[in-house]
């Protein structure tokens, strides 16, 4: 399928591949892992001839139509399904031929042509894919412009899914997903029948998604087979010695087994308690390798005050007046707390965050919160407000006001900015880094309670493994918003679900969540069928009888036509003869019209 063989690239002099090869046969489903800044996305914009090699070459089977996730998506009055059933251009292009004054033969061979590819089939296909990632059939007839830019991006993947490539490049396809749409998207490349190459920092999709794993390092290419961790075990054992990994993994165990020992004999925490269990039984040498490999980073611990830390009684809150988006919130939030916000984006998850960092005041009820709280924020916009021009230290100088040169360098070191790496410009950081400037500077006066949004949107697996380890040993309250189920997984100990304009504790597990999205899923679909079969039977007192019984024998009627047309058409006889070929296709036009305004006409009725 693809064969990269002995590639040299370098950018502005430094060399990202050097004689690096890899072979991917046909049908694999392939990671591409390795640092932030290595190349991952470089190497995409290679195999899509978008940059040029300075050695070496690229070469693919003849048959191989590539798909990627376009950054150009359309900012118009084009409906979401239409932008979607764009992507398939052959698809586009025959219909817009069908228009034009072409001959019978044409004519004849483009029909065939879109009834090969399923053309007739595409709008209920795209319609799938838009609901699995998030859009609700009235959403799928809006225009794009209407959403927002990591909507859009969503769209966008749906057209690249829609188009089924038989070598399909993903590019972080999870970074714009709540835990919902990753589910069906982690379903969906489990499925896929064609080869693809995935781009993700999260190793849980990874996990589940791949068979394969190409692992960038040190300007070369590698293959491993099996899913991420598999390969993180392969990886550490050429790396590092059994016994220093021992050694790091029984701390980490140690850390993790006192969830369990406070919490396993609560039922309240039974669950949770045996998720961990199950996460400490599939512990090897992976995480202390992760350790050992991170830039490591470490929160300042806050003074203790008082228990509750907020409380917030019978509270709604929203944006406009009369509108809450939650409603009759109670919370107790304590100095030592761990949760995580679970539901589906727009629920209401960034409003309870706003609401407890005191950018969002109560409508109703009452929010208590301890006299001496410090808050500290994390929002993954964040880091676009930043000032490329200036260097993390001004950056931080700025944040914090008048302080010592030496204790502004300190803080920042604590965070891995070196004297060097704190002079650098922010423009030229990789994600990762501003993400850790951000850290940097949330919790430079040891907030307790850290609010982290998406907080691993620019990190790679080691960055994120490097944040676990430093939540871990923080002291104070964490609220954590994140689609990493790892993260999520290793760091918080109390589960809330916000759903239906509510927030209240949940007492299963990832796993058991991940079940519940998977059965709302199916009933959603049932009651979508449901619904439709009762638009087609509507009580006779809200439809017009007669007018609906007579249209319904005409459609009848017609569709035997447009049966007995198509049947024609195919025959051996009409094929040879143009003039013929011409009239049935005539006629087939003029029935197909008349299905159409019989159809429109029939549901007017309806009421």
């Amino acid at each position: 399928m693809l064969d990269i063989n002995n590639i040299t690239y370098r950018i502005a002099g430094r060399a990202l591949f050097e004689q690096a090869s890899l072979s991917i046969p046909a049908g694999h489903h392939v990671g591409l892992v390795g640092p932030n800044g290595t190349g991952k996305s470089t190497l995409f914009k290679l195999i899509a001839d978008e940059l040029q090699l300075d050695g070496g070459d690229i070469s693919m089977m003849s048959n191989t139509q590539m798909g990627m996730v376009r950054q150009d998506i359309p900012d118009d009055d084009t409906p979401l399904i239409d932008v979607v059933l764009a992507a398939d251009t052959e698809r586009a292009s025959l219909f817009a031929e069908l228009e034009t004054d072409i001959d019978v033969e044409r004519m004849s061979d483009i029909y065939m042509r879109l009834a090969d590819i399923n053309a007739y089939e595409a709008p209920s296909q795209a319609a799938i894919i838009l609901s699995g990632l998030g859009f609700s059939t009235e959403q799928q007839s809006q225009p794009i412009s209407d959403f927002s830019g990591g909507w859009k991006m969503r769209v966008a993947l749906a057209a690249a899914l829609f188009r089924k490539p038989n070598l399909l490049l993903l590019d972080e396809p999870t970074n714009h997903l709540d835990f919902e749409a990753i589910v069906w998207l982690e379903t969906y490349l489990q499925n896929y029948e064609h080869t693809f190459i995935i781009i993700s920092h999260d190793r849980e999709t990874l996990n589940k998604v791949v068979t394969h794993i190409a692992h960038l390092d040190q300007l070369k290419l590698t293959l491993y087979t099996g899913n991420y961790d598999q390969f993180e075990n392969a990886h550490a054992q050429k790396r590092l010695g059994h016994q220093a990994l021992f050694d790091k993994q029984q701390a980490h165990k140690k850390k993790m087994m006192e969830f369990v020992d406070r919490f396993g004999a609560k039922a309240s925490k039974a669950k949770q308690a045996q998720s961990r269990l199950r996460a400490i039984e599939r512990m090897d040498m992976v995480d202390a390798l992760i350790a050992e490999r991170s830039t490591s980073f470490k929160f300042p611990q806050p003074e203790q005050i008082s228990s509750p830390i907020i409380t917030m009684d019978d509270v709604d809150v929203g944006y406009e007046a009369g509108k809450p988006i939650l409603r009759k919130i109670n919370i107790g939030l304590a100095g030592d707390d761990r949760v995580a916000l679970l539901g589906a984006n727009g629920n209401g998850k960034s409003t309870l965050v706003k609401l407890i960092s005191d950018n969002l005041s109560a409508m109703t009820g009452q929010v208590t919160r301890n006299s001496k709280l410090r808050i500290g924020y994390f929002a993954q916009h964040q880091s676009d407000e930043l000032d490329d021009e200036t260097t993390p230290y001004e950056a931080m100088r700025k944040a914090i006001g008048d302080i010592a040169e030496a204790k502004c360098r300190a803080l920042l070191g604590k965070f891995g900015f070196d004297k060097g790496k704190s002079d650098t410009q922010i423009r030229k950081l990789s994600g990762g880094e501003k993400a850790r400037l951000l850290f940097c500077i949330m919790s430079h006066d040891a907030p307790h309670i850290m609010l982290l949004d998406e907080p691993t949107n620019h990190l790679d697996i080691d960055a994120r493994q490097a944040l676990i380890e430093a939540l871990n040993g923080y002291e104070g309250c964490v609220i954590l918003v994140s689609h990493d189920p790892h993260l999520v997984e290793a760091v918080a100990e109390r589960l809330y679900l916000v759903r239906d304009a509510g927030v209240a504790p949940y007492e299963g597990d990832l796993d058991a969540y991940r079940g519940l999205i998977m059965e709302q899923r199916r009933e959603e679909r049932a009651q979508a069928r449901k619904s439709k079969k009762t638009q087609k039977a509507k009580p006779a007192a809200k439809t017009d009888t007669a007018k609906a019984e007579k249209l319904e024998a005409e459609l009848a009627k017609f569709t035997a036509q447009k049966t007995e047309l198509e049947a024609a058409m195919s025959h051996p006889d009409a094929m040879a003869d143009s003039a013929k070929m011409e009239q049935l296709l005539a006629e087939y036009a003029q029935v197909e019209t008349q299905i159409g305004e019989t159809e429109k006409a029939w549901f007017d009725t309806q009421g």
